[in-house]
């Protein structure tokens, strides 16, 4: 039987705040082996019931599920559409309509903004991070049909209507480079409106637009006065239509919130709560006039998905006396985040919790990592009734929670701590034998859920938390197996594009917030953009989303960005060789020189590799949108840099210059190697591998490729022991010294419990679970195909090692899951496999001598293993190795 079992809209069901006519999908479901799509036929209609059909594509013969596009459909803004599917197979059997989906509109024209921003404060407020509200009413004239918000913040805002909180995000609208880049949220608010008159208002906090940022401390880097943009459109039964807009008619007032920033936290009053201010029928006494605020509407962009919301809630593990006589709460998880308390007490009785990630070695409160971050959360007692409070506007990296004050005796579930990141669907699942390997898959995770707080941030808990482009490059695949990254990272590279110098330049950190403000700081003085393997974000993760999604559309928005970037590159070039002011080369490295961040490798040797992977991507890139000049010219530049590249750092005997593990790896994974020299430059790599005693001492640059320069060339034994490596330096040494999440250093805790670096040491750092890509690619098999990508054609090669009886893994992909599984008992392995309808894939048996059972599958030999071609569905295979 054949059926639709998921219809999707820009990867997600059912988007709500868009702007242009998203592309369909769906995943199919059948009971049969090998089902390939022949047709299908997509609707759109006004209506539920597909009566006012405007939309009708007829039966179109193709076999695409996943990026389908209603060519001549003509939107309108602030209207939700009606959308389903059918298909038909190979065979001629077909499936009935799938369930309607839908999606809604926002404005789609700048012009359509008749809103202005609205503020309760005043420049003279500049200095300050407190809360604030607007408020106003409306009425509604008779019964509404639909009604649509559109709102956003110069700040950070939550938005109510009738005294009542509209949707789930959190920190909206997010950290963008707001004079250029502004995001907008879109809220269907049909049932909370009533006949007659209507309550609507807003609270404010300073955020990343005004609160204090950066090294340094800066604040106001975009502006000076927190304001609110808002704009109702409500359509009547009666086909009339109203618009509700913020102006100078509203009021605004001071909110309990009396201090909230995105360092420090948040200071709330609950004495200062004003009863009803957004519900219909205040009388608004107290309240003053708004300010108008002037912004550039034209910046404004819709957010369909991947707001940040809470995602799930972690009770507290224990409450316990430190040695220094702290009462502390323990998590169990380090996370980002707030916590929910619960509380009791009387008037002006306060809670105080200091938020912390690690204890130190003598079990006390530990809070030098913290730099200059505060992490306090104060809540203010209003009366004597029990209240919950969780902060506003501001978020912690924690797993401790110091409880500096709290009225009478706290217990256990009086606290719970919630995680809170922006909101993807977990795509990705590993499981092994070894549950070291499992806690590193549950670091590697939580990692990701700790930094994807909007933008994808290096920490979450001193005063940094930036958007490091160098990290995200790394982690990118990693990121895109565990969850679906494309809304988080396709917003995110929009500001990579918009902060870019004129010359194509690429910030150290997006949103840019260093540059020109780094008075002070000895590192960034010397250059604020542009360093090999973090600048090359610009043309990596577009490439990484092409890859997992198959969709071009990413490689068109974000072209001209790359393109600048590898003209950036070649301007300020010497003969091919790539260098440019600050350069943080292999970053921490453990071969660096003693007191030093930088690592061993030259940096020549870095950035000219990352010249020539960035400009490679880009031919492909190029010949993928049909862009034949670009293609040739970025060849021809393609062949020099890496002509250059071998000749100036490898000898004559075929040695690389630089003896370093990084320099053999970029080397290896990017192939630059001259073919000639590839077994010299793998038995160098052994050989340095050999002299640290079988540790890595590689940093930013060499780590995320180690194992795959291994297992790429011969060598998955010695990526296995390097993966299983448990003492220092390793990824499994930070398991046995307790982490849950992963740490900035491979010793940010020494085994005797003292700490690396009181400046620099994060316990929640995703960097190195870039790792991660490895366990899918490698140990787990499942690999994307360039020229079917997007998993439209998938190899399932799991290498079989490390000791492991089993491994099962899961991604689900634009087509549907892909399952790759395997158990070693003796000589003989059982895999089981399962592959989405409508694609197709190469099975690969390791080091395969005789296929017991095919399931169907006819293997043929091949150089170290068996391969067999197959369809959808699911298969079990036994073999002996």
């Amino acid at each position: 039987m054949l059926k639709i079992a998921k219809l999707k809209m820009n990867y997600q069901e059912n988007p709500v705040g868009v702007t242009e006519v998203p592309q369909f999908g769906w995943i199919l479901e059948s009971n049969k082996r090998s089902v390939m799509q022949a047709s299908y036929e997509l609707q759109i209609a006004a209506d539920e019931e597909f009566e006012r059909l405007l939309f009708n594509s007829g039966k179109i013969t193709s076999d695409e599920s996943a990026h389908v596009f209603a060519n001549g459909l003509q939107i309108k803004s602030s209207e939700k559409y009606f959308v389903r599917v059918k298909a038909s197979d190979a065979d001629g059997e077909s499936s009935e309509w799938s369930e309607t989906g839908y999606f809604v509109t926002a404005l789609l024209t700048s012009e359509e903004w008749k809103a202005e921003f609205i503020s309760a404060e005043t420049k003279e407020n500049a200095g300050e991070s407190k809360g604030t509200y607007v408020r106003s009413s409306f009425g509604v004239k008779g019964k509404v049909k639909a009604a649509y918000a559109f709102t956003t913040a110069l700040g950070l805002y939550k938005f109510y209507i009738n005294g009542q909180k509209v949707g789930t995000d959190e920190l909206t609208p997010g950290w963008t480079s707001y004079l250029k880049h502004l995001t907008y949220q879109t809220y269907d608010i049909t049932t909370l409106l009533k006949e007659g008159e209507n309550g609507v208002g807003a609270m404010l906090g300073a955020g990343w637009y005004k609160g204090k940022m950066g090294f340094v401390g800066n604040r106001n880097n975009y502006g000076d006065q927190t304001a609110f943009l808002g704009q109702i459109c409500i359509t009547y039964e009666d086909g009339t239509t109203d618009t509700i807009v913020t102006n100078s008619s509203w009021k605004g007032c001071n909110a309990p919130v009396l201090f909230s920033e995105i360092y420090d936290g948040e200071i709330y009053d609950a004495r200062e709560e004003i009863e009803g201010w957004a519900e219909a029928g205040f009388a608004a006494e107290g309240f003053w006039d708004v300010e108008t605020v002037s912004f550039n509407k034209e910046v404004l962009e819709a957010q369909s998905f991947s707001k940040v919301t809470e995602v799930e809630p972690v009770a507290a593990k224990r409450i316990f006396k430190t040695p220094q006589g702290d009462t502390v709460i323990d998590f169990g998880q380090n996370m980002t985040g707030w916590i929910h308390v619960k509380v009791k007490g009387k008037a002006g009785d306060r809670v105080e919790l200091n938020c912390f990630e690690v204890l130190d070695a003598a079990g006390n409160v530990y809070l030098d990592n913290l730099r200059g971050a505060k992490e306090t959360l104060t809540y203010i007692c209003k009366d004597d009734q029990e209240a919950e409070y969780h902060p506003n506007f501001t978020f912690m990296g924690f797993q401790f929670a110091k409880i500096a004050a709290y009225p009478g005796e706290p217990k256990i579930e009086d606290f719970t701590a919630y995680a809170v990141h922006s909101d993807m669907e977990q795509t990705g699942t590993f499981t092994c034998s070894n549950p070291d390997i499992n806690q590193l898959q549950h670091n590697i995770l939580w990692g990701l859920k700790g930094n994807f707080v909007d933008v994808p941030t290096d920490c979450p808990q001193r005063n940094e938390r930036l958007g490091w482009t160098g990290d995200a490059q790394i982690f990118c695949r990693t990121a895109s197996y565990l969850m679906n990254t494309y809304h988080f990272f396709a917003k995110w590279l929009k500001d990579v594009a918009a902060d870019q110098t004129p010359e194509g330049g690429v910030p150290h950190v997006v949103p840019d917030i260093l540059s020109g403000k780094t008075d002070g700081d000895w590192l960034l003085e010397q250059g604020s953009h542009s360093a090999a393997a973090w600048a090359d974000v610009a043309v990596i993760n577009p490439w990484t989303m092409y890859l997992t999604y198959g969709d071009k559309k990413i490689l068109e928005d974000q072209y001209s960005s790359m393109k600048a970037w590898i003209g950036f590159m070649e301007k300020h070039a010497k003969d091919y060789i790539w260098n440019y002011k600050l350069q943080f080369g292999d970053w921490v490295a453990l071969d660096a020189q003693e007191g030093s961040y930088f690592g061993a490798t030259p940096n020549d040797l870095t950035c000219t590799a990352y010249f020539a992977y960035s400009t490679g991507l880009f031919v492909k890139i190029a010949r993928i949108l049909g862009n034949s000049e670009d293609e040739k010219q970025y060849s021809d530049l393609y062949e020099k840099i890496v002509d250059k590249f071998q000749r100036t750092f490898f000898d004559s005997e075929g040695n690389m210059t630089a003896q370093t593990q990084t320099a053999h790896i970029v080397a290896l994974y990017f192939n630059l190697v001259p073919e000639a020299y590839r077994e010299k430059t793998v038995e160098g790599l052994l050989r340095l591998l050999d002299k640290e005693n079988g540790h890595l001492v590689t940093g930013f640059v060499g780590t995320p490729y180690f194992c795959h320069a291994l297992s790429q060339n011969g060598h998955t034994k010695e990526a296995y022991e390097l993966l299983l490596k448990d003492d220092f330096p390793s990824w499994l040494y930070q398991v046995k010294m307790g982490a849950t999440t992963v740490w900035e250093h491979w010793d940010g805790m020494k085994p005797d419990g003292t700490m690396w670096s009181p400046d620099m040491n994060s316990f929640n750092h995703y960097a190195y679970g870039a790792i991660g890509e490895w366990l899918y690619r490698v140990v787990a098999g499942i690999e994307a195909d360039e020229e079917k990508s997007g998993y439209k054609f998938t190899t399932i090669y799991p290498r079989i090692g490390g000791g492991l009886d089993y491994v099962k893994a899961n991604y689900s992909s634009v087509y549907g899951d892909i399952t790759s599984q395997w158990n070693v008992s003796g000589d003989e392995v059982t895999m089981k496999v399962r592959i989405p309808h409508n694609t197709q894939a190469k099975i690969c048996l390791d080091q395969a001598k005789e296929v017991l059972d095919g399931d169907g599958l006819e293997f043929v030999a091949e150089n170290g293993f068996m391969s067999a071609s197959a369809g959808s569905g699911c298969y079990s295979i036994r073999f002996r190795k």
